[in-house]
């Protein structure tokens, strides 16, 4: 698929016009200069046409001594080498300056496809500056306005030229139909694999500064995240794609997250808002703790929130490699974990040090191991018999001075693993009850580590009269 890359100096609104090809705002938008850092790459569209889009960092003259600047202007650099078309947008408010002409004669080397953008074109200035655009040698200047959705026709044609003819292709959608009885899960159904071919989405979140870039670097074997010792270096969610025991991965970097009354700053406001969607988007979140803060209140109400989202979840410790006792601090660790979020048993704890990439193999292997529990699918009638035996075992509490019977069980969803039970009165159904049902679930059924919902219905036998449980 054709790879297109926005490029030009900071604060041009190269942002704006991703968001805009995307569909959606997945990128951070603000006036402050050099909000995005590391190059951002998606799905976009615009008409008929289908290709991918990299928002990339703006491009500046002088970034000596300022390690920050210097690696987005690398990052920027890496985006360019792979694109096959360049979007050049310059700020048609401003006017062209000496830093647009210093980058339009160096991107004239870099013999790709050039599109020249004169952004924010609303008004007469912005025509001005258009105008002044031929001096750049790029070609005709193309006026448009991301926040006014002007201009964008008259892109498509001119990439239309640039492109090859295109097949539509469909998008794959995970949905699950609302539960009917005749779909109850069957033992081969059960039995059946997902189609390996599909990403697993994995989101590497955690509080600011414990190693999160560094762990997506070291699981890649490439920089493709900026690090840096300063809280807060990233910003949007940075997307890569991963091939791991010829299963795909879809590795996602996101902003630390802080307590919400410490959030002051705008903009890492808007972090922290793309880092719970990237959470909200995945199936297997990396949860990053430092091995010398580990499983503090933050970290807890990280992983409280990962699982209030259903989604799969791993502890991976951090700079694992300078812990003092590290028998004994993992015992620490299990116990305060099984602890603190002790509505799920048994989340996988993985030790590592994403500095020196020692344990990521053990993560990446975690991750494979979560998602298949996670997907996991149960058949009707061994869960019913299964069902039976809990309900003759421990008795529900009488409701009203009669038997509160549980008279039926299936699996309605998994990922994570749902299931509807039916009881004579799910009101009266302690939560007490509920949990040594869910416990059961987990011990019997092989599902350590993950989420399990249960769903109260009233209801007889869902079938006809005297077929059920009475």
């Amino acid at each position: 698929m054709t790879v297109i890359a926005l490029v030009g100096r900071p604060n041009v609104g190269k942002s704006s016009i991703f968001n805009k090809l995307v569909g959606k705002q997945m990128a951070i938008v603000h006036d402050t200069p050099g909000v995005t850092r590391d190059y951002r790459l998606a799905d976009a569209e615009l008409g008929h046409l289908k290709f991918k889009i990299m928002d990339t960092a703006g491009l500046e003259q002088d970034v000596q001594g300022d390690v920050m600047f210097q690696q987005m202007q690398d990052k920027t650099m890496q985006a360019v080498r792979q694109a096959d078309i360049l979007l050049f947008v310059i700020n048609g408010q401003e006017g062209i300056n000496p830093v647009d002409e210093a980058m339009a004669r160096q991107i004239r080397q870099w013999n790709k496809p050039i599109i020249l953008l004169v952004n924010k074109a609303d008004d007469r200035k912005a025509k001005n500056t258009a105008l002044e655009a031929y001096s750049l040698g790029l070609g005709e200047p193309m006026p448009v306005s991301a926040a006014h959705n002007q201009g964008f026709l008259d892109l498509q044609d001119a990439l239309v030229e640039l492109m090859p003819e295109q097949a539509e292709e469909e998008e794959e959608e995970d949905a699950y139909d609302n539960f009917e009885f005749g779909d109850e899960v069957t033992e081969e159904e059960a039995a059946m694999e997902e189609d390996p071919t599909k990403p697993i989405k994995i989101a590497i979140v955690g509080r600011p500064n414990v190693g999160k870039s560094t762990l997506l670097n070291a699981i890649i074997g490439e920089e493709r995240a900026i690090t840096s010792p300063v809280a807060g270096t990233t910003r949007d969610p940075v997307t890569v794609q991963w091939l791991y025991n010829d299963r795909p991965f879809r590795l996602v970097d996101t902003a630390g997250l802080r307590k919400r009354y410490k959030i002051i700053d705008r903009i890492e406001k808007m972090s922290a808002a793309e880092t719970e969607r990237a959470i909200r988007l995945a199936q297997v979140v990396i949860l990053v703790i430092d091995v010398a803060e580990a499983l503090d209140h933050q970290d807890q109400a990280i992983a409280d929130h990962v699982i209030r989202e259903g989604r799969a979840l791993i502890i991976a410790v951090n700079k694992w490699d300078t812990a003092q006792n590290p028998d004994t601090l993992r015992k620490e660790l299990r116990e305060r974990l099984d602890f603190s979020i002790a509505q799920v048993k048994d989340v996988p704890l993985v030790t590592l040090s994403a500095i020196n990439g020692k344990g990521v193999t053990k993560l990446q292997d975690a991750v494979l191991d979560i998602y298949r529990v996670w997907q996991k699918r149960v058949a009707t009638s061994p869960l019913n018999r299964w069902l039976e035996q809990m309900e003759v075992g421990h008795q529900p509490p009488m409701a009203s001075g009669r038997s509160n019977r549980l008279r039926y069980m299936t699996q309605i969803k998994s990922k994570p693993p749902t299931f509807a039970l039916w009881v004579s009165r799910p009101d009266d159904l302690p939560d007490s009850y509920q949990r040594y049902l869910v416990n059961g679930l987990r011990e019997t059924f092989k599902l350590p580590g993950v989420p399990i919902r249960l769903s109260l219905r009233k209801s007889k036998n869902p079938y006809a009269e005297g077929q059920g449980k009475d």
